[in-house]
């Protein structure tokens, strides 16, 4: 038995949900409004964050994980197929690298800018979204979008010829900010093809159906062949 503890327009949540459909792992989705600080879940991870994994294994014992690329190392250790950080040593730190590209660089650049100045501040009520803020995410996700056009015009995924845990965790943030509409996919024909086929695969297609009460996305969302 499973149970992840997420947020709609998480990110690392998301990165999570696709590993786990990925590895064909069956598992209950709970959101937590980590903003409230509850006892029950500060006791399964004192940092207050989501996402947070809790297994119960044969031994009827619990296992907690926290943190998105623990959570992800775990189960490609425990869960080796099909492997999402595959091949060479060299292949597996480029994996790593693209990895840690969209988790670090990409979420502060974009995510943050974008994502929680317009979602997040609403629900935390932490007054108006920083006009800053926003401009500086416009500005930053296409030097993004540009990096991954040139990943892409050299081989068929991100991290080389094979779908990886990188492909993953670049899905993961744009699909939150393209929840909001601020992608633009039209200036970006070959970042746009890698997308469309991400959004087609089984593992990331729940997370098109997410919703947010009185924020609805955009129409090209959820459509695959946007």
């Amino acid at each position: 038995m499973r149970t992840l503890y997420h947020l709609w327009l998480c990110p690392f949540s998301r990165k999570v949900r696709i590993a786990l459909s990925e590895k064909k792992l069956n598992y209950d989705l709970v959101i937590e409004k980590s903003w409230e600080r509850r006892k029950a879940f500060l006791a399964l991870n004192p940092a207050g964050e989501v996402p947070v994994l809790l297994e119960i294994n044969d031994e009827n014992s619990n296992i907690v994980l926290a943190d998105s690329s623990s959570i992800c190392e775990y189960l490609e250790d425990s869960h080796p197929n099909p492997p999402l950080i595959d091949g060479a040593a060299t292949d597996r730190a480029e994996i790593r690298r693209l990895i840690a590209w969209f988790d670090l660089k990409f979420y502060r650049e974009v995510t943050r800018n974008l994502v929680d100045e317009k979602i997040n501040k609403r629900f935390l009520g932490l007054g108006a979204p920083s006009s800053i803020a926003i401009r500086a995410g416009h500005s930053n996700i296409g030097t993004h979008l540009s990096y991954i056009e040139y990943l892409m015009e050299r081989q068929n995924w991100l991290a080389g010829d094979k779908f990886s845990l990188a492909d993953i965790s670049a899905a993961a943030q744009l699909s939150c900010v393209d929840y909001i509409n601020d992608v633009p996919w039209e200036e970006y024909p070959e970042a746009k093809s890698w997308y469309a086929r991400l959004k087609s695969r089984p593992s990331v297609r729940p997370l098109l159906a997410d919703r947010i009460p009185g924020v609805p996305p955009p129409k090209h969302y959820a459509n695959l062949d946007f």
